[in-house]
């Protein structure tokens, strides 16, 4: 069988992504030219998507290591964390940005089906799902549509699929008005030592492909997902995949179900590249190679070319190396859940992917040379300080004037869709499905996902504030890291390790690369000191528009996903007001900072100021204090302030019950920077009035006395601000109104 010659052109290959140096690159690898299936997959495995060339010298900077990991920062599908018990976390977070864009229900129903994989591909039973999403404005036709579809699919794919969604976020800036992004994470549950890696051990051994028949969506997926957002995008239709989430179910125990055979030596979810990327990252792994007959790949369409199967994207499918003599248990599980499962080759000791189809071979390329971390190209970016930093260094707060009616500021804050209620939102996910949720009536900063036959939980949480990041990169990714670990330790767990979904524009702007080389920067260094190791997860690049003939990035958005655990379900803390006469404190420094604040961005109309206030050993010592007032028994809640400040932290803690605050108040700094101003490191806490002493005795950080839980309104020093009911009445019908519903 020879190999087809056919001459590609560099025209065909920049058509594809790749450049003149890679398609030169490519010559040299294969010895000779690349016929156009071969060059199609090179463009696949070399795509920012599935290489991450522009991006892995930094990435492999962050902290990999930690004593509670099972596997490091690449070595599988998703990161690992040892959570007692004989039992792991599995967790990650990646992006499905452009396709949700293009397509707003099918791209995010993808993305979950696609991260859930991640999770069952490994052996672990996903219990959770969380989401970061961000949004342009709402008050427009076109982000209706996107919202209204995004959140559709991501309801309608978690709900039939049976994974709770638990927790996440929701933010609105004009930088997103036509680049949407959402992350999707993932968190499961495995026994230690039921795990399934990625890997095509054992030449001889057969190949199987499971789950659905491939089709023509998402062909060229990893590419698309690898290139700027235009007004042509929508022609790349096809590029997006379609969901079935009942298939992916079936999937899910089947593959749970074939791994307990021991029949499995190793399995791929088919995401980026769908078959492609399987094949050769399995064989790169292991340092071999297979041999793949593209006739027997089951297909939902006629006639599709070789080149259409190996880079369709086709959801709901898996790779599965089985041991050579135990082919009969595999087919066994997957007949017995009315799944195909079809012999299409067998793992050989070439080093190469082969694919033939009609007797002829179509493609072979050395497997390594594919990978990340093998032959695909690696560039280290130039960068520059963005020009738009000399706007925030000379921002003046003592310009802007402090209003004279602070609760109609405060009430406008609530309007702030940022801000404002998302429950028209959550109400469309299922969060209680399998019944592990804890915490939906009486909410915590973070999600709590109870381990079933323990006391113990998982705390997850997915955390970003990007205008910090566009602010200062360095210090706003440190935020977010920090912010993550302060909602999982408020709710009483103790922080793990970390996955991200990094998501920024075009790494060959150098601007773009200034923000990307710093937030990592930051990252690092957060979870160095928090001992938070990052396990993996997701870059994306290209996330931009054309905004008035200009080229604009979004903000960057290291979205930060974290997992920590709970010891005790009895210390499991919530963020909400228990009883009248209750005693309010404000842990943490109170700064005279309105810094990038949601009430200076969108309420004083400043787009340009410093990142807000933010030392990393005063939020240690924070962490260290509430978890330790947690231990003890000392809080009644806890919860951190963030976006719109400490007012905003106080009426969501005031809200579930509907209870309402008397305080008194005294404060040298000005009165915006201390109601609405998100200066980092502080907590809201209740604490009972007969336990006043010994909580004052425990606490070693800065502590102010706030005023006490007490009827229902929001009183500051004698004046009400309004009803706690009333606020909440316009709390909840913001977004709905902001979005015509």
């Amino acid at each position: 069988m020879s190999v087809s010659t056919a001459a590609v052109t560099l025209e065909i290959a920049q058509s594809l992504g790749l450049t003149a140096e890679e398609f030169d690159r490519i010559h040299e690898i294969m010895g000779r030219a690349p016929n156009f299936t071969e060059l199609s997959i090179f463009s696949v495995m070399w795509s920012e998507h599935c290489s991450y060339k522009n991006s892995i010298t930094l990435l492999k900077t962050l902290p990999r290591k930690g004593d509670h990991l099972l596997v490091e920062a690449g070595e599988e599908n998703a990161g690992l964390v040892d959570i007692g018990d004989g039992l792991a976390c599995a967790f990650k977070i990646e992006s499905h940005n452009h396709p949700s864009a293009i397509e707003p229900y099918q791209g995010a129903a993808t993305g979950v089906g696609g991260i859930h994989r991640d999770i069952f591909t490994m052996g672990a039973r996903p219990i959770a799902a969380l989401n970061s999403l961000r949004f342009g404005n709402p008050k427009t036709a076109h982000m209706r549509r996107l919202i209204e579809g995004v959140v559709a699919g991501i309801g309608d794919y978690g709900n039939c699929f049976g994974v709770p969604t638990v927790g996440g976020e929701v933010y609105f800036d004009d930088c997103y008005n036509q680049n949407i992004l959402v992350n999707a994470m993932s968190v499961g549950i495995v026994k230690v030592g039921d795990t399934v890696s990625a890997s095509a051990d054992g030449p001889g051994n057969p190949v199987f492909i499971v789950g659905s028949a491939t089709g023509k969506d998402g062909i060229h997926g990893a590419t698309f997902a690898s290139a700027e957002l235009t007004e042509d995008s929508a022609d790349d239709l096809p590029a997006v995949q379609v969901g079935d989430p009942f298939q992916e179910k079936l999937l899910l125990e089947a593959s749970l179900e074939a791994i307990q055979t021991g029949a499995i030596v190793g399995m791929q979810d088919m995401g980026a590249a769908g078959i492609t990327c399987s094949t050769s990252e399995m064989s790169a792994k292991s340092g071999t190679g297979m041999l793949i007959n593209l006739d027997e790949v089951p297909t939902r369409q006629a006639n599709m070319e070789p080149f259409e199967i190996l880079l369709s994207e086709s959801q709901e499918r898996m790779l599965i190396v089985c041991e050579k003599g135990r082919e009969a248990d595999l087919l066994a599980v997957f007949d017995k859940w009315d799944l195909e499962c079809c012999l299409i080759g067998e793992v050989t000791d070439t080093g190469f992917i082969e694919f033939t189809s009609k007797g002829e071979t179509v493609a072979k390329v050395p497997a390594d040379d594919l990978v990340l971390g093998g032959g695909a190209p690696i560039y280290k970016r130039t960068s520059k300080r963005p020009a738009y930093m000399d706007q925030i260094e000379a921002f003046d707060p003592a310009a802007i004037d402090v209003p004279s009616n602070l609760a109609a500021t405060a009430r406008d804050l609530l309007n702030v869709p940022t801000i404002a209620s998302k429950k028209w939102i959550t109400t469309q996910y299922d969060s209680m499905v399998r019944t592990n949720t804890l915490g939906t009536n009486a909410p915590s900063d973070a999600a709590i996902s109870r381990i079933k036959g323990t006391d113990r939980a998982i705390v997850s949480t997915a955390d970003c504030n990007s205008s910090y990041v566009f602010a200062d990169p360095y210090k706003g990714a440190m935020i977010a890291v920090s912010e993550a670990a302060r909602n999982i330790v408020c709710s009483g767990g103790t922080p793990s390790a970390v996955t991200n979904c990094l998501n920024f524009g075009n790494p060959y702007n150098e601007e773009v690369y200034y923000q990307f080389e710093n937030a990592i920067k930051g990252m690092g260094a957060a979870c160095e000191a928090l001992g938070t190791p990052v396990t993996g997860g997701n870059v994306s690049f290209y996330n931009q528009s054309e905004i008035d003939g200009e080229t604009v990035p979004v903000f960057p958005t290291p979205t930060i996903g974290m997992v920590g655990l709970l010891n005790d379900l009895d210390k499991k803390m919530t963020l909400d007001f228990k009883n009248e006469g209750d005693v309010i404190y404000l842990l943490g420094e109170v700064t005279d900072n309105i810094d990038s604040s949601i009430y200076l961005r969108k309420l004083r109309g400043v787009a340009y100021s410093p990142a807000p206030y933010f030392e990393m050993d005063k939020e240690l010592k924070l962490q260290a204090d509430v978890l330790s007032l947690i231990d003890q028994g000392l809080l009644q809640s806890a919860h951190d302030v963030s976006e719109g400040g400490l007012f905003v932290s106080l009426f969501e803690s005031c809200k579930p019950n509907d209870l309402g605050v008397q305080l008194d108040i005294s404060s040298s700094v000005r009165d915006d920077a201390f109601w609405f101003g998100e200066g980092q490191s502080r907590v809201v806490v209740s604490v009972s009035a007969d336990q006043v002493a010994a909580f004052e005795a425990a606490v070693s950080v800065p502590v102010l006395r706030l005023g006490e839980v007490q009827g229902s309104d929001f009183i500051v020093n004698g004046a009400s601000w309004g009803s706690i009911s009333d606020m909440d009445t316009q709390y909840e019908t913001a977004l709905p109104n902001a979005i015509g519903r």
